[in-house]
């Protein structure tokens, strides 16, 4: 498989480097997009170049055809439209290997381990509800600190109170896990900010909590469900003026944020009415061992006990998750177990990895779901 400017450009046989310096100016910024094609170019002196991806069901490392007597390299890759890939190119030169950047290719994307390229088809944009907008309020953030006798430190949350905020009302409550690297990464205060703006959403008071040890604290740990019901909404619900139904709380997570969030609701149910659920690391074994590794090990028996008796632990759950992860089985497998519990489920997948922007696009679906504001007169 070739695409059709490579094929074109290289019809003429070999060409020079004046005619690669074209070339690639004449098409920046790379990868080139045909429909569901996306054409990767490199530039240098190399013994190989891979393109090293993170779709699951997808051969991860794929090597780049050289166009010999040339430093330039390429390859084709089949997509599905709408589309959007993280990635780097693993870059092979006398022995020694290299993780890299794209070079020629400006779209990145950051996560807490650093920074990837970005590869979109035909069909994605970045919603232009996650940027800023000069037109939306914005809302303000503050600072509050709680001792945990729980988990035996004192933690340190992020309060988002939205403009116009006023003692003299009420407002639902929204709890996030991993909210530092949500804020960072995910544009959530932007999301925030524009969607009740635009009256999608109510205004909401939002804590954005943070983990310590997050692979034992969030891997189903009883003690961090303590802390959230009985420490932090206590807390919080002393100093803003915060609904009191448990249909006015949500709580939410990503990864082991999702499986911390289900099994806090599970262990308190009646502590919040919705949860928002993103790409939960959700393994479960019906026979055998799993093969995520040891800490993976308290998540499975959680999420096996949990599917042998899922109870109702909210009214409504949003479950999103890519389908280029290696969790969209567990995840999908979910659904159908929740449903037979009574509760509402929304279930919304993406041609997307286990990243934070895939979560961040589907925060406006998730939250105007489960908070709609004025402007939803109907949802379905």
């Amino acid at each position: 498989m070739i695409s059709t400017a490579i094929s074109r450009f290289l019809a003429d046989g070999t060409p020079s480097p004046a005619a690669i310096d074209a070339f690639v100016e004449e098409h920046r910024p790379f990868p080139i997009r045909e429909g569901s094609r996306a054409t990767f170019v490199f530039r240098g002196s190399a013994d190989s170049v891979h393109w090293q991806h993170w779709i699951f069901g997808l051969t991860t490392s794929q090597a780049f055809k050289h166009v010999e007597g040339t430093d330039l390299w390429y390859l084709t890759a089949e997509l599905r439209p709408a589309s959007r890939v993280e990635y780097k190119l693993w870059v092979e030169r006398d022995g020694r290997e290299r993780l890299i950047r794209d070079p020629l290719n400006p779209l990145l994307a950051h996560d807490p381990f650093g920074a990837n390229s970005v590869c979109t088809t035909e069909g994605y944009e970045r919603p232009e509800w996650t940027e800023h907008d000069p037109e939306s309020r914005q809302g303000r953030m503050e600072p509050l600190s709680i001792r945990s006798p729980a988990l035996g430190d004192v933690r340190h949350l992020q309060v988002y109170l939205p403009a116009r905020f006023r003692e003299t009302r009420r407002y639902p409550l929204l709890v996030v896990h991993d909210g530092s690297d949500y804020l960072r990464f995910s544009a959530f205060r932007t999301v925030l900010d524009n969607l009740i703006h635009r009256l999608e959403i109510p205004p909401l008071v939002v804590v954005f909590s943070d983990p310590g040890d997050r692979l034992r604290e969030y891997a189903a740990d009883p003690r961090h469900a303590e802390h959230i019901v009985e420490e932090v909404l206590p807390a919080v619900s002393q100093i803003y003026p915060l609904e009191e139904r448990p249909q006015s709380r949500c709580l939410m997570g990503a990864s082991f944020g999702g499986v911390a969030s289900l099994s806090t609701a599970w262990r308190y149910p009646d502590a919040f009415g919705k949860l928002l659920l993103q790409s939960g690391s959700f393994a479960f074994t019906d026979i055998g061992d799993h093969e995520r590794g040891q800490a993976f090990d308290p998540v499975v028996e959680f999420m096996n006990t949990f599917r042998e008796s899922p109870g109702r632990l909210a009214e409504q759950i949003y479950v999103s998750c890519g389908v280029y992860e290696s969790l969209i089985y567990e995840n999908r497998s979910l659904v159908p177990l929740l449903q037979e519990q009574g509760i509402r489920v929304r279930f919304e997948e993406a041609r997307d990895g286990h990243n934070w922007e895939n979560w961040r696009d589907r925060l406006r679906m998730g939250l105007s779901w489960l908070f709609p504001g004025p402007v939803w007169m109907v949802y379905e």
